[in-house]
């Protein structure tokens, strides 16, 4: 059960970053996860709401997971979305997106 660290990592770094920038609390966290990163987006927001719960910076934080398609290239030039046969050549294609997880946002709202 991977997406339990994974939440764990997504709120610890946007605490720290909310820390970092003396936020009164955090707002919206957006994420990225790749297709082909075997993560159930669902779980891992299920997982963020339970880790937030007992921590007042998170009080309304809500995690926004966006599935980004894989992207793949092939020697033979495809560039596409086929992560199996070059639609192509028939060859095997490079994934180069779509196993990553990363946050693209982090919303705080800071007391003056």
């Amino acid at each position: 059960m991977h997406e339990y660290a994974i939440a764990y990592d997504l709120y610890a770094t946007s605490r720290k970053a909310a820390i970092e920038n003396n936020a009164s609390h955090v707002k919206k966290i957006s994420v990225e996860v790749g297709k082909m990163a075997m993560v159930n987006p669902e779980q891992v927001v299920f997982l963020f709401d339970t880790l937030k719960e007992d921590d007042p910076l998170f009080k309304t934080a809500i995690l926004k997971c966006t599935e980004i398609p894989p992207q793949t290239n092939c020697p033979c030039g495809y560039t596409g979305c086929e992560i199996f046969v070059c639609p192509k050549c028939g060859s095997l294609p490079e994934l180069i997106k779509g196993r990553e997880i990363v946050v693209t946002s982090v919303e705080i709202e800071v007391d003056d």
